[in-house]
């Protein structure tokens, strides 16, 4: 044996003085003083020594901090890793609990602690939630991911950067860059779009929106307020369904499948070399297996289950039984116990005590003979030493029930669950087949035994591998036709819902509310449905309809404040003073900071015709949201009616930036101009309203006096006609009518129109004044003192007052001394 050398040995300082104290100061060549002065060598040169365990120092490369044991390394990223994902779950359960402070304050904890990017999308989440946009806009400035990009740019709609929002979601200098977040980006940017009056681009990242995620409502919802909206049965057609379906099964079906193949080839090694192996070695397959299946998280790991194809109703994990030949002259316990502990540790679950009647009983009885069962459970897995039969009488007991096909095997003794184990009489197992295949190799059979059961055992396991994939190919067929058909019933639902509201946008409103009366009841009784069943009786002028539906949808969902604002203006129009105070009074305690609350209150005192006070709040209204069209909308109302026509003008305009089809703005413009005798930009705003909504009847009439003014009298008439058939109860277009004609002195169709509109409203004074007028013009005086008497007694406005008395006055002067008021 060569001795080491003293150079190549690692010592310690205390073995050095050990050795030093022993062999005392001795000469130079002493081996103790050349000991000494190779370790003050080594010390020096700070190389290859080792820690003293005595005196607890570190020498050479122990004192460096980079060769910190690796596993206290793992241990601490282990803990940092753990803390970090307890804290964004904190985050998250404190946001789904509505707890936004504590959500943020968790959340800066969190960015403080594990500063990344995704943290700090997280926190600015929290800000969002916590209508923080300002903070949520610092903190993402300047970030690249997509995600970050998302959230800043919906931090910079909120606080109104529309330009930087849009940069943000679509560089200008990286035009092939992708819309971060799929659907819901491309619907941000086109409501960017629509904001700053580009309609066409809108539409384009609305559909884009749309193709991406066909169950975007909220995309169909503002093409269809741009009014562009394809018909339903195309957006939500059938090839959308099947699309749904494919993005909804695709994954999973791969992940099945993938399992479904792991799950053959453990089964084929496990039967493979079952017979001939240790429990040891068993349990070192079993991990390995383990380790191959825990790529699916989600799909719980099972083994060694094949369905028998024989029976319809047979469980999911039932293992088939061999025939009653494998089974006989076998001892089965010793190596069925050991299966048994396999198939639980594969299966995830440990081996539990239960009783004999335990948890599995009830599928016992369902799917086989229970007393059949116990029988061969008993005679075959009996725990008890003193009952065990003599081997003789066991093998007598198998050889007896060779002839039989319905042995089976119950369980592995009481002391176990006889459930992890099910083998029925069909078909045989692969993993039976081979067990015992390896008993057989044990106790001496012939070969032609084993060769007899390998041909067996494969064929079987064929068959059973074809049944088990056929069972859970119909299982994956049924699970696919509940997907498809709840597809079809949601896409469906999509169809009509979609198809109401198109039609209302487009301001066919009887066509919609037929279509909103094919919805199922639960669905109509709904506050969005019925509001919208209201907005469609609104814009048809009937106003008792629309109020008996949205007084019922106030009642269903009273918090619910969308519509409200129209339905003010409905009481308003109704001259329900009281009602429409009270509603007003019930959404300002509702929600204060509601536009829609304002408009009520606004609508409230300009029915008192106090328009002071309707304008301040009308102009609150504006305030707490700018991008509210109609609030601008009622704003220059209430400047007309105050003759401020300069701000009306200026609040109809931006009403129509927000929203271009916003008709009622450019009917406000064209009455203004019409007052101002500005008869051409009178009827460009009629017509331009007139081309939005071509059912208005009141539209129609208010463009029919325009094109009158303007001497159009031909086109005026037609423009009546259509106002009358469209709403044969709307006094106004059967006056401006009957005005017309005694333009083009057509006396007596004048009164015809009047006589048919006197059934309408028979007590409309300018009606009686108007008659008066044209039976002066024939000469029938009489007549026309008594319908001016008419018009007096009904208490006109004070402005016709004064205009009636006096053509009363001068019924008896000719026309030429007459100034034509009327």
């Amino acid at each position: 044996m060569t001795p080491l050398h003293a150079s190549s040995v690692p010592v310690t300082l205390c073995q050095l003085t050990r050795r030093r104290h022993t062999h005392g100061h001795s000469s130079r060549s002493n081996p103790s003083n050349r000991i000494a002065a190779k370790t003050k060598s080594l010390l020096d040169s700070n190389d290859r020594t080792l820690p003293c365990c005595n005196c607890r120092l570190r020498f050479g490369h122990h004192t460096s901090p980079r060769s910190r044991p690796p596993a206290r390394a793992r241990r601490r990223r282990r803990r940092r890793a753990a803390m970090e994902t307890l804290m964004v779950d904190r985050v998250h359960s404190s946001l789904r609990l509505f707890m936004h402070r504590n959500a943020i304050f968790l959340c800066e904890r969190l960015c403080a602690q594990f500063p990344s990017e995704t943290n700090v999308q997280l926190l600015a989440t929290c800000y969002l939630h916590n209508n923080q946009p300002y903070a949520a806009y610092h903190i993402l400035k300047g970030k690249k991911l997509p995600e970050s990009r998302y959230l800043f740019a919906t931090s910079c709609f909120r606080i109104n950067l529309l330009r930087e929002a849009e940069e943000t979601l679509c560089p200008v200098n990286e035009p092939n860059m992708e819309v971060p977040s799929g659907a819901t980006g491309h619907y941000l940017l086109g409501v960017i779009y629509r904001c700053t009056g580009r309609i066409s681009a809108a539409a384009e990242q609305f559909t884009q929106a749309l193709t991406l995620d066909p169950l975007l409502w909220s995309a169909y919802e503002e093409l269809c307020i741009l009014g562009i909206a394809e018909d339903t049965d195309e957006c939500f057609s059938e090839s959308t369904a099947l699309r749904l379906q494919q993005e909804h099964t695709s994954t999973p079906t791969l992940v099945k499948s993938n399992f479904a193949n792991e799950n053959r080839v453990l089964s084929s090694r496990v039967s493979a070399s079952l017979g001939d192996i240790s429990p040891k070695q068993i349990k070192q397959l079993h991990a390995n297996n383990i380790a191959e299946v825990s790529g699916y998280p989600h799909v719980r790991p099972t083994a060694l289950h094949v369905q028998n194809s024989s029976t319809s109703n047979v469980p999911q994990f039932d293992t088939p039984s061999p025939t009653a030949a494998q089974t006989s002259s076998i001892m089965p316990p010793p190596l069925f116990r050991n299966v048994h502990a396999y198939q639980n540790t594969i299966s995830g679950d440990a081996p539990t005590k239960q009783k004999a009647n335990g948890v599995n009983q009830p599928l016992r009885r369902k799917y086989m003979d229970e007393a059949r069962l116990k029988k061969v459970s008993g005679r075959l897995f009996n725990s008890d030493s003193t009952s065990i039969p003599r081997r003789s009488e066991r093998l007598k007991d198998t050889a007896t029930n060779s002839n039989s096909n319905t042995s089976q095997f119950g369980g592995n003794g009481t002391g176990h669950s006889s459930g992890k184990l099910r083998v029925n009489s069909s078909t045989p197992s692969k993993l039976c087949s081979t067990a015992i295949h390896s008993v057989q190799v044990r106790k001496g059979k012939p070969r032609a035994t084993e060769n007899f059961d390998e041909g067996t055992s494969s064929s079987v396991s064929t068959a059973d591998g074809r049944s088990f994939e056929q069972d859970k190919a119909e299982r994956i067929l049924l699970q696919d036709s509940k997907l498809a058909l709840g597809i079809r019933e949601l896409l469906g639902l999509f169809r009509t819902l979609g198809e109401g509201f198109r039609l209302s946008c487009l301001f066919k409103c009887q066509e919609a509310l037929e279509v909103y009366r094919k919805l199922p009841e639960s669905q109509f009784n709904t506050g969005w449905v019925l509001c919208q069943v209201g907005k469609a009786y609104f814009e048809l002028v009937d106003y008792l309809e629309a109020d008996r539906y949205f007084e019922l949808a106030h009642r269903l969902s009273p918090c619910t404040l969308d519509g409200m604002d129209i339905y003010s203006t409905v009481l308003y129009h109704l001259n329900e003073e009281m009602r429409l105070s009270y509603l007003a009074q019930e959404l300002i305690s509702i929600d204060r900071l509601s536009p829609q609350a304002w408009c009520a209150v606004g609508n409230c005192f300009a029915l008192r015709k106090d328009h002071e006070t309707a304008l301040k709040n009308f102009q609150r209204s504006v305030q707490l949201d700018s991008r509210f069209a109609y609030a601008h909308t009622l704003c220059g109302h209430e400047y007309s009616a105050l003759e401020d026509y300069e701000n009306s003008i200026k609040f109809y305009r931006c009403a129509l930036q927000v929203d271009e089809r916003h008709y009622n703005a450019w009917y406000g413009l064209g009455v203004v101009y019409l007052r101002q005798e500005k008869f051409e930009f009178a009827e460009h705003h009629f017509r331009r309203a007139f081309q939005i909504n071509p059912r208005s009847s009141v539209l129609m009439c208010y463009l029919g006096m325009a094109l009158h003014s303007l001497k159009r009298n031909e086109e005026a008439l037609e423009m009546m006609e259509k106002a009358i058939a469209a709403d044969k109860k709307n006094p106004l277009p059967k006056y401006q009518k009957a005005l017309i004609l005694l333009g083009l002195q057509k006396y007596q169709e004048a009164l015809d129109e009047l006589e048919r509109l006197k059934e309408i409203a028979p007590h409309e004074s300018s009606m009686y004044a108007l008659m008066g007028k044209i039976y002066k013009q024939l000469n029938i005086l009489d007549k026309a003192v008594f319908c001016f008497g008419i018009a007096l007694d009904l208490k006109p406005p004070a402005a016709d007052l004064a205009i009636i008395k006096s053509a009363m006055e001068k019924v008896h002067l000719p026309d030429e001394l007459v100034e034509d008021d009327l």
